[in-house]
């Protein structure tokens, strides 16, 4: 047996089967850069960055010391009492940096599922209204008002009601809607009716606090919102008074060639933002970021957690920042997603189960389908990511059929191309029918 075989097998006696979406079998045991390595000492180039929760690579050198000099100054005291320099510094980065107009405050947590939590809190503190509108295909997180604002999952629903109330969920207008005699204006005032339809139905306006989006879904399959849809759907809540949150957790931090996702979308402005993931280099620690009167609508204990915000984290959080500007990764996300969108774009005229191709920086999602029907197929994909892993490239799916494209925004030209090739071989082997299809579900 396996060292990986055997530490999975220790931890299967323990480990709850909700925790944990089945892909490999296998234990990562070390990191560096964009390459990983397990127990048994394979080598694989990471295209996941631990959902997209490590921008900045594995053990990035200058994240390290950082965490490594504040562990030995002062691991933790909590934040809810008292402040700390690294913590004091973060907030007056963080707040520069987010996409806010005006005066910007913000509040730690501990993850992204929280910091949308804390976004339904202070808008509803903030209004002194009660419902909130989110979109089918959002991933916001595993918390119970976060895991209700999703909208991606079943499981993420059987169960475990009832969910928080006053929730309500409209269509995201996702690529694969759009009916084939429609232009793109006639599918966005489309799906902007159906967003509107619940308002003049059933949900007042006035009693409305949030609408929460993602402007490019991750989990939900890297699907870009159109420029038009999201314009119409913020100045609706501009005119209603009701708060417009943009969640930043999968997208942001330079993920998409740009800072944050919402970047893309030069006339919208949000009012909140919810940061998570790679802002510590894969560390637990978010923030919801917005208007300064926003968040100054609540007071302590309303959002108050024993470690969000602590000394290590924000140490890590700091540097990851200085990584992010002093290697210019957002530029560098740009740049190296151009190449990898051409690569894919090709791939597809030469494949004809590689549907669509929806790259946004070193970012985004592949879709495989059948050649003759064009619908999605699990089963190809499933075989693709696991003959990739077999040729050491770690890749994942979301939606069963599209392959997730996030690899570290430092990953090295020449090893992007080494992965790029072998995704290349792994294509013509499907093509030229050599893989065996997977003997159990993979994946979401």
């Amino acid at each position: 047996m396996s060292q990986n075989e055997s530490l999975l097998h220790q931890e299967t006696q323990g480990l709850a089967p909700a925790s944990r979406i089945k892909f490999f079998d296998v234990v990562l045991k070390s990191g560096k850069g964009a390459i990983l390595t397990d127990a048994d000492g394979n080598d694989y180039i990471d295209l996941l960055s631990s959902a997209s929760s490590t921008n900045t690579g594995h053990a990035h050198p200058h994240v390290v010391k950082a965490i490594q000099d504040q562990a030995a100054r002062l691991i933790q005291y909590t934040p809810a009492y008292f402040a700390t320099e690294p913590e004091i510094e973060l907030v007056k980065r963080l707040t520069a940096l987010a996409p806010i107009d005006g005066p910007t405050k913000l509040a730690f947590g501990n993850s992204g599922s929280d910091a949308n939590d804390a976004i339904i809190k202070f808008a509803r503190a903030y209004t002194g209204r009660q419902n909130v509108v989110s979109f089918t295909g959002a991933y916001h997180g595993s918390t119970y008002g976060s895991i209700t604002t999703s909208g991606v999952s079943l499981n993420m629903a059987r169960k475990i009601g009832p969910l928080l109330p006053g929730v309500v969920k409209v269509p995201f207008p996702s690529h694969w809607d759009k009916l084939s005699y429609e232009t793109e204006d006639e599918f966005c005032d489309r799906l902007f009716a159906a967003f509107k339809q619940p308002f003049e139905t059933y949900l007042p306006a006035d009693e409305t606090a949030l609408v929460e989006i993602e402007a490019i879904q991750g989990d939900g399959g890297f699907c870009k919102a159109p420029a038009r849809y999201l314009n119409q759907v913020y100045q609706f809540c501009q005119d209603h008074g009701i708060l417009f949150a943009v969640d930043e957790v999968n997208q942001g931090l330079g993920r998409t060639g740009k800072m944050w996702s919402i970047d893309h979308f030069p006339d919208v402005h949000p009012d909140l933002i919810a940061v998570g993931k790679s802002i510590a280099s894969g560390l637990p620690l978010s923030a919801v970021v917005g208007r300064a009167e926003v968040i100054d609508s609540l007071a302590a204990p309303g959002n108050v957690y024993t470690t969000a915000g602590n000394p290590v984290t924000t140490a890590a959080a700091n540097a990851t920042l200085d990584v992010i500007e002093t290697e210019h990764l957002v530029e560098r996300s740009a740049q190296l997603g151009k190449k990898a969108r051409q690569f894919f774009l090709n791939l597809r005229d030469r494949y004809p189960f590689i549907g669509d191709v929806r790259i946004y920086g070193l970012n985004g999602g592949i879709d495989v389908v059948d050649p003759i029907t064009k619908h999605p197929d699990e089963t190809a994909a499933s075989m693709l990511i696991t003959r990739l892993f077999e040729l050491g490239v770690l890749m994942i799916t979301v939606r069963g059929n599209v392959l997730r494209f996030q690899p570290p925004l430092v990953i090295p030209e020449e090893t992007l191309d080494l992965a790029l090739q072998t995704i290349d071989q792994t294509c013509a082997d499907i093509a030229a029918g050599k893989l065996a299809k997977p003997t159990h579900k993979i994946g979401w």
